[in-house]
């Protein structure tokens, strides 16, 4: 619902049908500039994600509870990358830049949607790891695979019911008679300035869901990792060290990455300055954190390396067969 604002301040409902989102600023060069950027980093995001995928549901040696979240976490940040991006980049060369009103609740729900079930999931990765290395013994029982399943499941109905939340909210505000949307995807802090009405609520119920995800899977990724440090610097196997140390290490990356820049904008009251500031910070979670997550995990674990070249073994011997 929009409004227009009559000359004696008073409010008028009116039929909004979209909105335009008005990207990034700059010439004919630097919109060009952009979109061969974003185009190579989405190529490469799908490639990478879509590998990972394909290698671990392949490779027998890979199915395990670790890879099994991993390969959720590769599905996860494709699909983030493709609800934002491919609009993105249709929108750069386009003259009108709209999106219907449904298509910008549409985007944004599984965007929240998404961004919320990678939050949870690393923190659910960290507690696989916690498990596998504190409790060896245990680790086969407890992650069973209905377990990781069900764990896989619940991630993404907690991050159903905040979408549902925040997007319900976020689409019954009255909107002004301007429906120029400062960004380049449907995102709740350029939607709330566009808002007639108090966005208190609004305000309170974003900080309050995204910072308690944020605080809750931070806090089981540091309690984890914090059990996960004391036991390693017991071993006495110095490459027992180092491969813990490898793979905990990938998933720290990915962790600090995701978790740094989600609590910088919805996590904290005024986490950003300025919505170009706001802009490329979602950059770096929508497009940038997916496209390394497959490289982070990939480069800094043996196994991913043994199963790709496998892979690469085996399509080669098809290749001379045929």
């Amino acid at each position: 619902m929009a409004t227009t604002v009559h000359r004696n301040g008073s409010l008028t409902p009116v039929s909004l049908q979209g909105f335009v989102l008005v990207g990034f600023g700059g010439g004919a060069e630097t919109q060009a500039l952009l979109f061969a950027v974003f185009l190579v980093l989405y190529l490469v995001t799908v490639l990478g994600n879509l590998t990972m995928m394909v290698v671990i549901t392949l490779d027998a040696r890979l199915h395990s509870p670790m890879y099994f979240f991993l390969k959720n976490l590769s599905f996860v940040d494709l699909c983030l990358s493709s609800v934002i991006i491919p609009n993105a980049l249709a929108n750069i060369f386009s003259s009108s830049k709209t999106i219907s009103f449904a298509g910008c609740a549409a985007q944004f729900f599984f965007f929240s949607l998404l961004a919320a079930t990678e939050a949870v999931l690393l923190a659910v990765m960290a507690y696989d790891r916690f498990m596998a290395i504190c409790s060896p013994l245990r680790y086969p029982v407890t992650m069973c695979p209905t377990t990781c399943a069900r764990l896989v499941l619940g991630t993404f109905c907690v991050a159903c019911l905040n979408s549902i939340v925040q997007t319900s909210l976020t689409f019954q505000l009255p909107f002004c008679s301007s429906n120029d949307i400062d960004y380049f995807f449907c995102d709740v802090p350029p939607l709330l300035q566009l808002a007639c009405g108090s966005t208190a609520l609004n305000e309170l119920v974003m900080f309050g869901i995204c910072g308690f995800i944020i605080v809750c899977a931070v806090f089981v990724v540091i309690i984890s990792y914090g059990y996960i440090t004391v036991t390693i610097l017991r071993l006495h196997s110095g490459s027992g060290r180092h491969k813990v140390f490898s793979t905990c290490g990938s998933h720290m990356t990915a962790v600090s990455l995701f978790y740094g820049t989600g609590f910088a904008i919805y996590g904290q009251p005024g986490g950003v300055a300025s919505m170009e500031q706001g802009k490329v910070v979602s950059i770096i979670y929508t497009l940038v954190i997916p496209m390394f997550n497959p490289l982070i995990y990939s480069l800094h674990n043996k196994d991913v390396k043994d199963a790709l070249r496998r892979l690469g073994q085996r399509h080669s011997l098809l290749k001379e067969s045929g």
